[in-house]
Protein backbone atom coordinates (compact mmCIF):
# COMPACT_ATOMS: atom_id res chain seq x y z
CA UNK A 1 0.00 0.00 0.00
CA UNK A 2 1.24 3.45 -0.84
CA UNK A 3 2.15 5.81 1.94
CA UNK A 4 -0.41 8.57 2.31
CA UNK A 5 -0.79 11.02 5.18
CA UNK A 6 1.70 8.97 7.22
CA UNK A 7 -0.27 5.70 6.94
CA UNK A 8 1.94 2.97 5.44
CA UNK A 9 -0.25 -0.09 5.86
CA UNK A 10 -3.72 -1.02 7.13
CA UNK A 11 -4.98 -4.41 8.35
CA UNK A 12 -8.16 -5.68 9.97
CA UNK A 13 -7.87 -8.09 12.88
CA UNK A 14 -9.29 -11.58 12.40
CA UNK A 15 -12.96 -10.84 13.15
CA UNK A 16 -12.82 -7.37 11.52
CA UNK A 17 -13.77 -5.67 14.81
CA UNK A 18 -10.53 -3.64 14.88
CA UNK A 19 -7.99 -2.31 12.40
CA UNK A 20 -4.30 -1.53 12.71
CA UNK A 21 -2.40 1.39 11.21
CA UNK A 22 1.31 1.02 10.53
CA UNK A 23 2.54 4.61 10.28
CA UNK A 24 5.52 6.88 9.84
CA UNK A 25 4.66 8.08 13.35
CA UNK A 26 4.31 4.63 14.97
CA UNK A 27 1.27 2.41 15.54
CA UNK A 28 -2.41 3.11 16.03
CA UNK A 29 -5.21 0.63 16.58
CA UNK A 30 -8.91 1.42 16.32
CA UNK A 31 -12.14 -0.31 17.28
CA UNK A 32 -14.56 -0.33 14.31
CA UNK A 33 -18.01 -0.25 15.97
CA UNK A 34 -17.97 2.27 17.54
CA UNK A 35 -14.96 3.93 15.92
CA UNK A 36 -12.59 4.57 18.85
CA UNK A 37 -8.81 4.62 19.12
CA UNK A 38 -7.67 1.71 21.30
CA UNK A 39 -3.87 1.93 21.19
CA UNK A 40 -1.27 4.52 20.29
CA UNK A 41 2.45 3.65 20.18
CA UNK A 42 4.63 6.64 19.40
CA UNK A 43 7.60 6.91 17.10
CA UNK A 44 9.98 7.17 20.04
CA UNK A 45 8.78 3.75 21.25
CA UNK A 46 8.62 1.83 17.96
CA UNK A 47 9.99 4.09 15.20
CA UNK A 48 8.25 4.21 11.83
CA UNK A 49 6.42 0.94 11.21
CA UNK A 50 5.75 -0.99 8.00
CA UNK A 51 3.35 -3.65 9.29
CA UNK A 52 1.19 -4.35 12.31
CA UNK A 53 -0.88 -7.48 12.91
CA UNK A 54 -3.25 -7.98 15.86
CA UNK A 55 -3.96 -11.33 17.51
CA UNK A 56 -7.77 -11.13 17.63
CA UNK A 57 -8.60 -8.63 20.40
CA UNK A 58 -5.76 -9.69 22.70
CA UNK A 59 -2.81 -7.75 24.08
CA UNK A 60 -0.40 -9.23 21.49
CA UNK A 61 0.73 -7.45 18.31
CA UNK A 62 3.26 -8.34 15.62
CA UNK A 63 5.26 -5.32 14.46
CA UNK A 64 7.72 -4.98 11.55
CA UNK A 65 9.81 -1.84 11.05
CA UNK A 66 9.42 0.18 7.87
CA UNK A 67 8.97 3.69 6.55
CA UNK A 68 11.62 6.39 6.59
CA UNK A 69 12.80 6.30 10.24
CA UNK A 70 12.50 2.69 11.45
CA UNK A 71 13.76 1.74 14.89
CA UNK A 72 13.81 -1.95 13.98
CA UNK A 73 15.09 -3.84 10.93
CA UNK A 74 12.66 -4.90 8.22
CA UNK A 75 13.83 -8.52 8.53
CA UNK A 76 12.64 -8.81 12.13
CA UNK A 77 9.18 -9.53 13.56
CA UNK A 78 8.71 -8.19 17.09
CA UNK A 79 5.83 -9.25 19.35
CA UNK A 80 4.51 -6.44 21.55
CA UNK A 81 2.61 -7.30 24.74
CA UNK A 82 0.42 -4.31 25.55
CA UNK A 83 -0.25 -5.51 29.09
CA UNK A 84 3.47 -5.58 29.87
CA UNK A 85 4.09 -2.56 27.61
CA UNK A 86 7.14 -4.18 26.09
CA UNK A 87 8.39 -6.52 23.36
CA UNK A 88 8.39 -10.16 24.47
CA UNK A 89 9.48 -12.09 21.35
CA UNK A 90 11.67 -11.51 18.32
CA UNK A 91 11.98 -13.45 15.05
CA UNK A 92 14.79 -12.53 12.66
CA UNK A 93 15.18 -13.69 9.04
CA UNK A 94 17.83 -13.40 6.32
CA UNK A 95 15.51 -11.28 4.11
CA UNK A 96 12.88 -8.56 4.60
CA UNK A 97 9.56 -9.63 6.10
CA UNK A 98 6.72 -8.83 3.70
CA UNK A 99 3.82 -10.03 5.81
CA UNK A 100 2.84 -11.52 9.18
CA UNK A 101 -0.33 -13.44 10.10
CA UNK A 102 -1.26 -14.44 13.64
CA UNK A 103 -3.43 -17.27 14.89
CA UNK A 104 -4.02 -18.40 18.47
CA UNK A 105 -1.44 -21.17 18.05
CA UNK A 106 0.56 -20.12 15.00
CA UNK A 107 2.56 -17.22 13.60
CA UNK A 108 3.07 -17.12 9.83
CA UNK A 109 5.90 -15.01 8.36
CA UNK A 110 5.95 -14.19 4.65
CA UNK A 111 9.22 -13.52 2.80
CA UNK A 112 9.69 -12.89 -0.94
CA UNK A 113 9.85 -16.55 -1.97
CA UNK A 114 9.23 -18.44 1.27
CA UNK A 115 6.68 -18.72 4.07
CA UNK A 116 7.54 -19.93 7.58
CA UNK A 117 5.12 -21.25 10.21
CA UNK A 118 5.95 -21.28 13.94
CA UNK A 119 4.12 -22.44 17.03
CA UNK A 120 2.95 -19.42 19.02
CA UNK A 121 3.08 -17.75 21.49
CA UNK A 122 4.54 -20.15 24.08
CA UNK A 123 8.07 -21.39 23.26
CA UNK A 124 7.91 -20.57 19.54
CA UNK A 125 9.24 -23.39 17.38
CA UNK A 126 9.57 -23.48 13.61
CA UNK A 127 7.10 -26.09 12.34
CA UNK A 128 7.62 -25.86 8.59
CA UNK A 129 8.36 -23.67 5.58
CA UNK A 130 7.00 -23.45 2.05
CA UNK A 131 8.58 -22.18 -1.15
CA UNK A 132 6.46 -19.76 -3.19
CA UNK A 133 6.93 -17.88 -6.42
CA UNK A 134 7.98 -14.26 -5.93
CA UNK A 135 5.43 -12.69 -3.61
CA UNK A 136 6.43 -9.01 -3.25
CA UNK A 137 3.05 -8.02 -1.76
CA UNK A 138 3.34 -10.62 1.01
CA UNK A 139 0.05 -12.25 0.02
CA UNK A 140 -1.12 -14.82 2.56
CA UNK A 141 -4.30 -15.35 4.60
CA UNK A 142 -5.42 -17.64 7.42
CA UNK A 143 -8.95 -18.74 8.31
CA UNK A 144 -9.33 -18.14 12.01
CA UNK A 145 -12.52 -19.50 13.53
CA UNK A 146 -12.16 -23.21 12.81
CA UNK A 147 -10.25 -25.89 14.70
CA UNK A 148 -8.20 -26.66 11.60
CA UNK A 149 -7.11 -23.25 10.31
CA UNK A 150 -6.39 -23.02 6.58
CA UNK A 151 -3.30 -21.19 5.30
CA UNK A 152 -3.65 -19.75 1.77
CA UNK A 153 -0.76 -18.32 -0.26
CA UNK A 154 0.49 -18.07 -3.87
CA UNK A 155 1.72 -21.37 -5.31
CA UNK A 156 4.85 -21.84 -7.40
CA UNK A 157 2.96 -21.63 -10.70
CA UNK A 158 1.70 -18.26 -11.97
CA UNK A 159 -1.93 -17.72 -10.93
CA UNK A 160 -2.03 -20.68 -8.55
CA UNK A 161 -2.90 -20.92 -4.85
CA UNK A 162 -1.67 -23.34 -2.22
CA UNK A 163 -3.77 -24.32 0.78
CA UNK A 164 -2.32 -25.95 3.89
CA UNK A 165 -3.88 -27.26 7.11
CA UNK A 166 -2.21 -25.19 9.85
CA UNK A 167 -3.25 -27.54 12.64
CA UNK A 168 -0.57 -30.05 11.63
CA UNK A 169 2.74 -29.85 13.43
CA UNK A 170 5.25 -31.43 11.07
CA UNK A 171 6.36 -30.80 7.54
CA UNK A 172 5.69 -34.42 6.58
CA UNK A 173 2.01 -34.31 7.52
CA UNK A 174 1.48 -31.17 5.43
CA UNK A 175 3.34 -32.45 2.39
CA UNK A 176 0.28 -32.58 0.12
CA UNK A 177 -1.24 -29.11 0.10
CA UNK A 178 -4.25 -28.50 -2.14
CA UNK A 179 -3.37 -26.45 -5.22
CA UNK A 180 -5.87 -24.30 -7.12
CA UNK A 181 -5.09 -22.94 -10.58
CA UNK A 182 -7.15 -19.78 -10.16
CA UNK A 183 -5.92 -17.37 -12.85
CA UNK A 184 -3.70 -17.08 -15.90
CA UNK A 185 -2.12 -13.89 -14.54
CA UNK A 186 -0.30 -13.34 -11.25
CA UNK A 187 -2.53 -13.30 -8.18
CA UNK A 188 -2.90 -9.81 -6.71
CA UNK A 189 -5.43 -10.29 -3.91
CA UNK A 190 -6.92 -13.17 -1.93
CA UNK A 191 -9.22 -13.98 0.97
CA UNK A 192 -10.35 -17.03 2.94
CA UNK A 193 -13.58 -17.17 4.92
CA UNK A 194 -13.63 -17.66 8.69
CA UNK A 195 -14.70 -21.28 8.39
CA UNK A 196 -11.90 -22.21 5.99
CA UNK A 197 -14.36 -23.51 3.37
CA UNK A 198 -14.15 -20.77 0.71
CA UNK A 199 -11.32 -18.81 -0.90
CA UNK A 200 -11.58 -15.82 -3.23
CA UNK A 201 -8.88 -14.60 -5.60
CA UNK A 202 -8.24 -11.81 -8.07
CA UNK A 203 -5.38 -11.49 -10.54
CA UNK A 204 -3.33 -8.43 -11.43
CA UNK A 205 -5.82 -7.76 -14.22
CA UNK A 206 -8.38 -7.12 -11.50
CA UNK A 207 -11.55 -7.60 -13.55
CA UNK A 208 -12.71 -10.93 -12.09
CA UNK A 209 -12.93 -12.40 -8.59
CA UNK A 210 -13.14 -16.18 -8.48
CA UNK A 211 -14.57 -18.04 -5.49
CA UNK A 212 -13.69 -21.68 -4.77
CA UNK A 213 -15.10 -24.16 -2.28
CA UNK A 214 -12.31 -26.04 -0.53
CA UNK A 215 -11.93 -29.11 1.69
CA UNK A 216 -8.45 -29.91 2.94
CA UNK A 217 -9.78 -33.03 4.64
CA UNK A 218 -10.86 -34.39 1.25
CA UNK A 219 -8.03 -32.67 -0.66
CA UNK A 220 -10.56 -31.07 -3.02
CA UNK A 221 -11.48 -27.69 -4.46
CA UNK A 222 -14.14 -26.59 -6.93
CA UNK A 223 -15.14 -23.26 -8.48
CA UNK A 224 -18.33 -21.79 -7.04
CA UNK A 225 -18.91 -18.47 -8.77
CA UNK A 226 -17.13 -15.89 -10.92
CA UNK A 227 -17.74 -12.27 -9.94
CA UNK A 228 -17.03 -9.29 -12.16
CA UNK A 229 -15.59 -6.19 -10.53
CA UNK A 230 -15.60 -4.29 -13.81
CA UNK A 231 -14.55 -4.35 -17.45
CA UNK A 232 -11.40 -2.23 -17.11
CA UNK A 233 -8.22 -3.53 -15.44
CA UNK A 234 -7.78 -2.43 -11.81
CA UNK A 235 -5.58 -3.03 -8.80
CA UNK A 236 -7.53 -4.76 -6.06
CA UNK A 237 -6.54 -3.72 -2.56
CA UNK A 238 -8.74 -6.00 -0.50
CA UNK A 239 -11.26 -8.86 -0.65
CA UNK A 240 -13.24 -10.00 2.40
CA UNK A 241 -16.07 -12.41 3.16
CA UNK A 242 -18.90 -11.58 5.55
CA UNK A 243 -18.88 -13.55 8.82
CA UNK A 244 -21.49 -16.04 7.53
CA UNK A 245 -20.01 -16.10 3.98
CA UNK A 246 -23.26 -14.79 2.47
CA UNK A 247 -21.52 -11.79 0.90
CA UNK A 248 -18.14 -10.68 -0.38
CA UNK A 249 -16.70 -7.15 -0.59
CA UNK A 250 -13.82 -5.89 -2.72
CA UNK A 251 -12.00 -2.55 -3.01
CA UNK A 252 -9.81 -1.31 -5.86
CA UNK A 253 -7.92 1.70 -7.17
CA UNK A 254 -11.03 2.71 -9.12
CA UNK A 255 -12.35 4.18 -5.87
CA UNK A 256 -15.30 1.78 -5.71
CA UNK A 257 -16.12 -0.82 -3.08
CA UNK A 258 -18.26 -3.61 -4.56
CA UNK A 259 -20.57 -5.95 -2.64
CA UNK A 260 -21.47 -9.37 -4.10
CA UNK A 261 -23.98 -11.96 -2.92
CA UNK A 262 -22.58 -15.47 -2.50
CA UNK A 263 -25.35 -17.46 -0.80
CA UNK A 264 -28.19 -16.09 -2.97
CA UNK A 265 -26.43 -15.23 -6.21
CA UNK A 266 -29.73 -14.24 -7.85
CA UNK A 267 -29.28 -10.93 -6.01
CA UNK A 268 -26.25 -10.11 -8.15
CA UNK A 269 -26.73 -8.13 -11.33
CA UNK A 270 -26.34 -9.99 -14.59
CA UNK A 271 -25.03 -8.60 -17.86
CA UNK A 272 -27.76 -7.18 -20.07
CA UNK A 273 -26.41 -9.53 -22.74
CA UNK A 274 -26.87 -12.66 -20.63
CA UNK A 275 -30.05 -13.71 -22.40
CA UNK A 276 -28.19 -13.74 -25.72
CA UNK A 277 -25.76 -16.47 -24.67
CA UNK A 278 -22.09 -16.16 -25.55
CA UNK A 279 -21.74 -13.73 -28.43
CA UNK A 280 -18.31 -13.03 -29.86
CA UNK A 281 -16.28 -10.67 -27.67
CA UNK A 282 -19.06 -10.50 -25.10
CA UNK A 283 -18.47 -14.11 -24.04
CA UNK A 284 -16.68 -13.56 -20.74
CA UNK A 285 -19.01 -10.73 -19.72
CA UNK A 286 -22.11 -12.85 -20.15
CA UNK A 287 -21.35 -15.60 -17.65
CA UNK A 288 -19.87 -13.65 -14.74
CA UNK A 289 -22.01 -11.87 -12.17
CA UNK A 290 -21.81 -8.17 -11.42
CA UNK A 291 -22.04 -6.65 -7.93
CA UNK A 292 -25.23 -6.39 -5.93
CA UNK A 293 -24.27 -2.93 -4.60
CA UNK A 294 -21.37 -0.49 -4.51
CA UNK A 295 -20.18 2.78 -3.02
CA UNK A 296 -17.28 5.12 -3.70
CA UNK A 297 -14.27 6.22 -1.65
CA UNK A 298 -11.43 8.60 -2.65
CA UNK A 299 -10.20 7.36 -6.04
CA UNK A 300 -6.78 5.69 -6.21
CA UNK A 301 -6.53 5.88 -2.42
CA UNK A 302 -5.66 2.44 -1.07
CA UNK A 303 -8.29 1.11 1.32
CA UNK A 304 -9.33 -2.07 3.09
CA UNK A 305 -12.96 -3.16 3.38
CA UNK A 306 -14.91 -5.55 5.61
CA UNK A 307 -18.43 -6.34 6.74
CA UNK A 308 -19.83 -5.06 10.02
CA UNK A 309 -23.14 -5.61 11.75
CA UNK A 310 -26.57 -5.31 10.11
CA UNK A 311 -25.60 -5.46 6.42
CA UNK A 312 -22.94 -2.79 6.77
CA UNK A 313 -19.59 -2.50 5.02
CA UNK A 314 -16.72 -0.35 6.26
CA UNK A 315 -13.88 0.98 4.13
CA UNK A 316 -10.76 2.37 5.81
CA UNK A 317 -8.44 4.40 3.59
CA UNK A 318 -4.78 5.37 3.92
CA UNK A 319 -5.79 9.04 3.63
CA UNK A 320 -7.24 8.71 7.14
CA UNK A 321 -10.91 8.46 6.17
CA UNK A 322 -13.45 5.94 7.50
CA UNK A 323 -16.57 5.11 5.47
CA UNK A 324 -19.52 2.98 6.58
CA UNK A 325 -22.37 2.03 4.25
CA UNK A 326 -25.46 -0.14 4.67
CA UNK A 327 -26.69 -2.17 1.69
CA UNK A 328 -30.03 -3.84 0.97
CA UNK A 329 -30.90 -7.02 -1.00
CA UNK A 330 -32.36 -4.71 -3.64
CA UNK A 331 -28.93 -3.19 -4.24
CA UNK A 332 -29.37 0.14 -2.46
CA UNK A 333 -26.31 1.43 -0.63
CA UNK A 334 -26.58 4.31 1.86
CA UNK A 335 -23.87 6.04 3.85
CA UNK A 336 -24.28 5.58 7.59
CA UNK A 337 -21.12 7.30 8.81
CA UNK A 338 -18.01 9.12 7.72
CA UNK A 339 -15.05 10.01 9.94
CA UNK A 340 -11.39 10.98 9.76
CA UNK A 341 -9.93 8.37 12.11
CA UNK A 342 -6.50 10.03 12.27
CA UNK A 343 -8.13 13.12 13.81
CA UNK A 344 -9.90 11.20 16.55
CA UNK A 345 -7.13 11.55 19.09
CA UNK A 346 -4.20 13.91 19.03
CA UNK A 347 -1.06 13.69 21.14
CA UNK A 348 -2.36 16.02 23.85
CA UNK A 349 -5.60 14.08 24.29
CA UNK A 350 -4.17 10.58 24.34
CA UNK A 351 -2.36 10.95 27.61
CA UNK A 352 0.77 9.03 26.70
Amino acid sequence: MATSNEVINLRFNQDHSCFTCAMESGVRIYNVEPLVEKLHLDKDEVGSVGQVEMLYRTNLLAIVGGGTTPKFADNTVLIWDDLKKKFILEFTFPWPVLGVRLHMQRIVVILLTRIYVYSFPENPTKLFGFDTRENPSGLCEVSWSCDSPVLVFPGRVCGSLQLVDLSVTTEDSSASPVTINAHQNEIACMAVNQQGTLVATASKKGTLIRVFEISLKNQTSKPVVELRRGADPATLYCINFSADSSFLAASSDKGTVHVFALRDTTLNRRSKFSKMGKVGLLGPYVESQWGLASFTVPAECACICAFGTASSVTAICVDGTFHKYVFTPEGNCNRESYDVYLDMCDDDECGH
